[in-house]
């Protein structure tokens, strides 16, 4: 109860400073608080690490060069203030892994499964961290993308739409959560597992960056885009465009947003990360 209680103090503290600083707006913290008092209270300080690692590097990436990405990315991006929404796609998935990780160290403690569920939970967070890291330094880019789906180019933003200098991102900020991972496994911050650290790295970047990989392809084919009739421009901005234009659907799942491909993301992550696991 104690350590739940840090943990409650520590994550709403957290979201409060982050509510400040402009990173997230009012649901967005309360999201964050309660995602952040399961991580702090129920995991500990390793899942605290690897959380914090992909929200400061996250929030702090969207604020570098924000007048210049607001321009290029104003038609997809939903602004650098996080809601509700993006704090659950984003690491949903990673606090019910520390849920299950509570439920079984209270009445399994030898398991071999805590190792593969902290192994899960840092992929999930890699999942994350390379997209929102390709998204935010892939607009910065000189080249424009093309979409995985038809290799045509696109405008900058788009989603679905890939660059070398994207995916380079993505792959390290998949890289600095493995990192973060790996460090707080070798502090005896995490479950131990019988596979080496540099496999543990290995393992969460690359199932960070395919995480990533599968974001795009789905943004690039069944995610929902609209249309802006006053500004023919695609656009994810429903049911008002920038300009003030009612947009409409033109192709797309019409409950597919960007927030469930991201979700789809960080799940993906922890799918590739498992079936790895297994086959070893």
């Amino acid at each position: 109860m104690a350590k739940f209680l840090i943990g409650l103090m520590v994550g709403k503290g957290i979201a409060y400073l982050a509510y400040r600083a402009g990173a997230l707006n009012r649901n967005g913290g309360f999201a964050a608080g309660l995602l952040g008092t399961v991580v702090f209270g129920l995991g500990g300080v390793g899942w605290a690490v690897v959380l914090l690692t992909f929200f400061i590097s996250a929030s702090g990436l969207s604020r570098v060069f924000i007048l210049h990405k607001t321009t290029i990315g104003k038609d997809f991006a939903k602004g650098s203030r996080r809601d509700a929404g993006q704090v659950i796609a984003n690491g949903g998935v990673g606090g019910v892994l520390v849920l299950m990780t509570f439920f079984v160290e209270r009445y399994l403690p030898e398991s071999n499964l805590l190792a593969v569920l902290w192994i899960a939970f840092a992929a999930s967070f890699a999942g994350a961290n390379a997209d929102t890291w390709a998204t935010e330094l892939g607009v910065l880019s000189r080249q424009e993308p093309f979409l995985l789906s038809t290799f045509k180019h696109v405008p900058k933003g788009t989603s679905g739409g890939v660059s070398l200098a994207g995916t380079a991102a993505a792959l390290a900020g998949s890289a600095l959560v493995g990192t973060a991972a790996v460090l707080c496994a070798q502090a005896g911050w995490a479950p131990i597992s019988t596979m080496p650290l540099w496999g543990q790295f290995l393992l969460i970047t690359v199932a960070g960056l395919i995480g990533s990989i599968v974001d795009s392809l789905l943004g690039a084919t069944i995610q929902v885009i609209y249309f802006c009739p006053a500004c023919q421009k695609e656009t994810e901005r429903h049911p008002l465009h920038g300009c003030g234009a009612t947009t409409s659907r033109i192709r797309g799942l019409p409950w597919l947003n960007n927030d469930w491909v991201n979700g789809a993301c960080t799940l993906s992550a922890v799918g590739i990360s498992l079936i790895f696991l297994w086959m070893m």
